[in-house]
């Protein structure tokens, strides 16, 4: 049997083509709304950090209702770094809209999702977004997406997909471009007919894959997930099943499920239907199974992607340490990382021989940026390492992993892109120019070339580039890459930054300081335009005479300074450095703070 009153469907698209803007405009035409409620745009996007980054970073649930069917959608993140909130979200629904700008076509992340869909034969309904840009060229990208479809191997039925145009920031979908619609109406005609019901036993006993965990003030931890088989009852006698084998029995103190952009409390969810359970789970985690006693052999957990890329996460050690956050120890930060391993399926953290540290392994770059940012913002302090790619040993060999690296850039800047990729290991598999200017390239190169490259990367394109890629596979490893070819500007002191000595040391190399900004010694203040470090005093004053005035000193002119981002301080520190995190300030140091140990250490090195 299969619920007919209930389609759960997942949103899936490449970064910034429409996702969250196609379900706020979902929202609106379902009736949720009053027509004179002011109303956010990007509703999904709730969390601070969305709204700075623009992107979709967790994977969130709504409903609405359409024709008496309820239908459960997921939106994704679009990510290749948030992978695990795509795997999970998966889990929940029977179907999937793939999203594609109408311009831009089929892009690495398109594919990634994808992929991940097709994996769990998911049925797709593919919609063309932004058809009303002037770049638009729906035939061609449609076109794009069969060759996809047929590049990932999809079978016979998946080939047979649905597809409309659509206008998601005025709410319009249509199944031809000739067609006139001013609503959303065969989108949700098509969800109804495509995705399938979800299926119910009642023969079978009642199962429910944990597929997100969220935390409430008055109930405690909350397990989400999509109920199999047949109904789930409040008064039901429940059995959690850990992913390590462990039983454990409890009983539901509070039933939900998902109406609008809310919860609705109820006494009972029918199968198919996505649940929030709250009880005695505070120890539940993502990939757990909650289901009847009777159970013998639980559902099989999410299948999740390999972390590829790992950082170092220590305690503040420098003299400003617990002067700027409210949460300093290594224990409640350690902590605060093990609780996020536990709701992010993605993430493993692991114990070092150094008790203060621990080393955080992730998809890539990003996801752990975006971490340290919710951190900050919670108030901690904490220094963390250069990012590392996690290689793998197999057969005797070392292998790493490498990356499919799409870029498109006008063709002026091709040679300056090839020529650095080179030194980096890329290898150039395809070249694409279509006469309009702009040129697309492919290349092979590991995960490792990549970090530190963006921002070099939109210096030499003039900020015209677009650069993504996606986990291609693991390869033996390539040798030494050479990342940086400066040293930096390390200040040998403690004091205040002054003008007259940032002036003369601008000649030595880049700033990251301003004048009557607090330093201390082994804090990076600059980088420095030959290959080795230079210990400097940013601390200097003029030294003042009968002949020289004090007021001298505002004919100084410095060169303008551009404020020091995460992504860029992590880009840019070497095997020696660290980042110092507060909520307050982001700062570069040497790991060995002294002139004279560093000194030391190198000698003893040599």
């Amino acid at each position: 049997m299969r619920n007919e009153k209930i389609r759960n469907i997942a949103i899936i698209a490449h970064v910034d083509h429409g996702k969250t803007t196609l379900v706020d405009a979902m929202l609106k035409q379902s009736g949720l709304f009053r027509e004179n409620q002011i109303i956010q745009e990007r509703m999904l996007d709730n969390i601070d950090l969305e709204r700075e980054h623009g992107i979709t970073i967790r994977a969130k649930n709504c409903a609405v209702n359409y024709k008496g069917v309820k239908i459960n959608i997921v939106d994704t993140p679009g990510h290749a770094d948030f992978g695990g909130e795509v795997e999970r979200a998966l889990s929940m629904v029977d179907g999937a809209i793939l999203l594609v700008d109408a311009a831009e076509g089929v892009l690495p992340q398109t594919r990634f999702v994808l992929t991940k869909a097709l994996r769990l034969k998911l049925p797709i309904i593919v919609v063309l977004n932004k058809i009303d840009r002037r770049d638009a060229r729906p035939g061609e990208v449609l076109d794009e997406i069969y060759d996809l479809f047929i590049d990932l191997d999809a079978n016979d039925e998946q080939l047979e997909f649905s597809y409309l145009y659509c206008i998601a920031k005025q709410g319009i979908a249509r199944f031809g471009l000739d067609e006139h619609s001013d609503d959303l109406k065969p989108l949700f005609d098509a969800i109804i007919k495509d995705v399938p019901p979800p299926e119910i036993n009642e023969n079978k006993p009642f199962q429910m894959l944990v597929a997100d965990v969220s935390y409430s003030d008055y109930l405690g931890r909350l397990a989400i997930g999509k109920v199999l088989n047949r109904d789930l009852n409040r008064g039901d006698e429940l059995v959690l099943f850990s992913k390590d084998g462990r039983k454990r029995p409890f009983k539901i103190a509070r039933l939900e499920v998902y109406e609008g952009l809310g919860l609705k409390e109820v006494d009972s969810v029918v199968a198919g239907d996505i649940a929030i359970i709250a009880g005695n789970i505070e120890d539940i985690t993502i990939g757990d199974v909650i289901g009847s006693p009777q159970i013998q052999r639980p559902v099989v957990g999410l299948r999740i992607d390999e972390p590829t890329v790992a950082m170092r996460f220590s305690a503040n050690t420098s003299p400003f340490a617990s002067k700027e956050g409210s949460i300093v120890q290594a224990n409640k930060i350690k902590d605060r990382l093990f609780l996020e391993e536990r709701r992010n399926v993605s993430l493993r953290v692991e114990q070092t021989e150094n008790p203060d540290e621990v080393i955080v392994k992730g998809r890539g770059e990003l996801q752990l940026i975006i971490l340290i940012e919710s951190l900050r913002k919670e108030g901690y302090e904490l220094t963390v390492g250069r990012p590392e790619v996690i290689l793998k040993r197999e057969n005797g060999k070392v292998l790493e992993p490498i990356e499919h690296l799409f870029i498109d850039c006008n063709e002026e800047f091709m040679g300056v892109i090839t020529s650095k990729l080179q030194l980096r290991k890329g290898r150039l598999i395809n070249m694409t120019n279509k006469g309009s200017g702009r040129v697309r390239l492919e290349f092979l190169i590991p995960t490792r070339a990549l970090i530190g490259y963006r921002d070099e990367f939109l210096t030499d394109t003039k900020g015209t580039g677009i650069m993504n890629s996606y986990l291609e596979g693991y390869e033996e490893f390539k040798g030494e890459i050479k990342r940086r070819f400066t040293g930096s500007l390390v200040s040998d002191r403690e004091g205040v930054a002054t003008a007259y000595a940032l002036f003369n040391l601008q000649p030595r190399g880049r700033l990251f300081i301003t004048p009557n900004e607090k330093v201390y010694e082994g804090m990076i203040i600059g980088e420095h335009n030959k290959e080795n470090d230079l210990n400097v005093n940013p601390t200097k004053e003029k030294k003042l005479s009968n002949m020289r005035a004090a007021g001298k000193d505002d004919n100084i002119i410095l060169a303008p300074i551009t404020p020091m981002s995460l992504q860029r301080a992590i880009n840019f520190i070497k095997e020696d450095e660290l980042v110092e995190i507060t909520p307050k300030s982001i700062r570069l140091r040497k790991k060995i703070l002294s002139a004279q140990k560093r000194r030391m250490t190198e000698h003893n090195r040599i």
